[in-house]
């Protein structure tokens, strides 16, 4: 297989991945129907940003030592769920609290950044994400890749991640989704913390699983 070819499939089963419902789906999809729609946009930044951390460390061999290195990847797990289990409290708290709506030009900076970090922190909670970039690599790369492919990986990354975060954002920030998430927001937001809470409770008990 030519390394055109190898390349393309390794975006492709990117994009199958990146859009598989999870955490970073439900954060990217709430920001943007509940703040703005450049919020949605920061927090897809972050979560490409994560993807292409996650991808460099898979390219250097992270897969390989969390696999040697049990309690690495314990510890990983653990504090990915702890982070998730912790988000899902913080949005279940904040379900009966009135949301003020921020008019897309009028988010400040420091609110951008957070919306990046956060989207960022999010996505880097996972270790999951990291053992499944570091498998597509290890199963469609060959033994002595092209230096081009290596180095062409990490920005298509952040395409495939950015790109499909970011349609996620600007869907979810129209006018439409954003009328019923106000007018359902209680509700939709118990729901969001409940699978955010169970998403974490179930890469803890993984963790802790693995550990007995």
């Amino acid at each position: 297989m030519s390394s055109i070819a190898i390349f393309l499939s390794i975006v492709a089963a990117l994009a199958i991945g990146a859009a598989s419902p999870g955490p970073s789906f439900l954060l990217v999809s709430r920001i943007a129907v509940s703040r703005s729609r450049r919020a949605g946009f920061a927090a897809a930044l972050g979560m490409a940003a994560g993807g292409v951390t996650f991808a460099v460390l898979a390219l250097l061999g992270l897969n390989a030592l969390l696999m040697q290195v049990s309690w690495l990847y314990l510890l990983l797990k653990i504090a990915g769920g702890l982070y998730l289990i912790h988000l899902g409290i913080r949005i279940w708290r904040g379900a009966t609290q009135p949301l003020a709506i921020e008019p897309p030009d009028a988010l400040p900076p420091v609110g951008t950044g957070r919306n990046f970090w956060f989207g960022l922190a999010t996505q880097l909670s996972n270790p999951k994400t990291a053992i499944a970039y570091g498998s597509i690599f290890a199963a469609l790369l060959p033994a002595s890749p092209d230096a081009w492919l290596m180095a062409a990986l990490p920005p298509a990354v952040f395409a495939v991640e950015g790109g499909w975060y970011s349609i996620v954002a600007f869907a979810f920030s129209s006018e439409r989704p954003r009328t019923v998430y106000l007018r359902l927001k209680a509700h939709l937001d118990r729901v969001a913390g409940v699978v955010m809470g169970a998403l974490g409770l179930r890469l803890l008990s993984e963790g802790l699983l693995r550990r007995v």
